[in-house]
């Protein structure tokens, strides 16, 4: 079957126009920006409602008719996060609001652990420090036992089985990702948390969704889970917060809030109002994108399909970048490379590539890819952010490659040839 782009040439430039810097860099220089794992390639329309709103000085806190205005925005910006992009139903749950999306995820496990009776925590060695770490620093505190299940090198993933093996009715929490920031693997989460359940109904389930959410949406409400994390920044949105969803028995664990708050309250402070118009200026492409494809009037349902959209597109790209073209061979058939975690392609993984050149340095291949015009970017065992995942998954190191839905095929053939001349120039015989 022809693998072909799910958007048309005009919608594709359409798209490409909504972002900045696709095609080149800040300072003019042409590029090819496939690092948005590390942080996405901004919308135009996220960096403009926050810098509309960073210069009203008023409190939202106030009565006047500029303070409910921000009220407003605020409370469109909650209903944005926790609805359409979190998938809570509505007045279900708690928003949590912080400055990082780590400091979030921080936030959201100490008041599990240190609230949640229990003997042991589970978790898997591919995930992220801020979640991995913060797991561990509090279940240490309380004399808990840290489970920790270990990576398939073949896949990228982790088996559910062994996920599930470590579970047991004294389990506190089980802290799972959405998807692997390196392979682009997507767990079955679904599966994770009703199997795991079938062990232990009242089990508290966290998952990191910092990667996961700029490919596909979140089911907050369908999964029954009690906590995801995103963070805009990897989503097409700004830096300077992180949003957690927390289910309504998590809401209201003991945590750090104002005394006279409601009890499923974690903002503390006044919190930007440019950051939450933001988020309604991310849903709003997204919708925007999902009403090319659907006649659907409510906001859930036009954000899910564009999301799913999107997805299907990074999925076009995904297969272009390990099977080329007649004109433009992929990775999988380009000589001296290496593409690892390989295998079927699974309509549900995100486009994240992990890949290497034979012989050479992965510092030094990511830096001929920037002589070359093109970021990607290394993820190495010398690093504290990759040690322990590209350890687990049998690597000292790899080059990360991830597109977006707003690249197009030219884009890849533009990478492909040029991992093919660094390959043919430097991969070792």
């Amino acid at each position: 079957m022809e693998n072909k782009p799910v958007f048309s040439p005009e919608l594709q430039k359409e798209i490409k126009s909504k972002f900045y810097y696709v095609d080149e860099d800040p300072f003019g220089k042409k590029r090819l920006f496939f690092e948005n794992s590390g942080g996405s390639l901004r919308l135009k329309a996220c960096v403009e409602a926050k810098a509309k709103y960073e210069m009203i000085p008023d409190c939202p806190m106030r009565y006047h008719d500029v303070s409910q205005k921000l009220h407003e925005v605020k409370a469109n910006g909650v209903r944005d996060l926790m609805e359409v992009i979190f998938g809570a139903a509505p007045g279900e749950g708690a928003l949590v609001t912080e400055l990082t999306p780590s400091r979030t995820t921080f936030s959201i496990m100490r008041a599990i652990v240190e609230n949640v009776p229990g003997k042991n925590v589970v978790t898997t060695s591919l995930e992220h420090p801020s979640a991995y770490d913060a797991l561990k620093i509090y279940a240490e505190k309380r004399g808990m036992e840290f489970r920790v299940a270990q990576a398939n090198p073949k896949t990228g993933g982790v088996d559910v089985d062994d996920i599930l093996s470590l579970v047991d009715k004294d389990t506190c929490v089980l802290s799972v990702m959405s998807a692997s920031n390196i392979s682009g693997y997507v767990f079955p989460m679904k599966e994770i948390i009703t199997r795991a359940r079938a062990i232990k109904p009242d089990l508290y389930v966290v998952s990191d969704a910092v990667q996961h959410q700029p490919h596909q949406a979140l089911y907050a409400h369908d999964l029954g889970i009690d906590a995801l994390v995103i963070a805009p920044y990897k989503a097409f949105g700004i830096r300077g917060c992180g949003y957690g969803y927390v289910s309504d028995r998590a809401a209201v664990l003991p945590h750090d809030k104002l005394e006279g708050k409601d009890p499923k309250e974690w903002e503390l402070g006044t919190y930007p109002h440019g950051n939450f118009a933001a988020m309604s200026a991310m849903v709003d492409y997204v919708c925007w994108l999902g009403r090319h494809f659907t006649r659907a009037e409510d906001r859930r349902t036009q954000y899910v399909v564009g999301m799913q959209k999107a997805h299907e597109q990074e999925t076009a790209l995904l297969i272009r970048m390990l099977e080329g073209s007649a004109e433009v061979p992929g990775l999988r058939h380009i000589p001296g490379v290496e593409v690892y975690f390989d295998g079927p392609i699974s309509p549900e993984r995100d486009l994240v590539v992990a890949m290497g050149i034979k012989g050479m340095d992965y510092t030094a291949l990511r830096e001929e890819y920037g002589r070359r015009g093109v970021l990607v970017f290394e993820r190495i065992n010398t690093s504290i952010y990759s040690k322990r995942i590209v350890e687990s998954l049998g690597q000292t190191g790899l080059i990360r490659v991830s597109p977006i839905h707003c690249h197009d095929f030219g884009d890849i053939d533009q990478y492909l040839k040029v991992t093919a001349a660094i390959a043919a120039e430097f991969a070792k015989k």
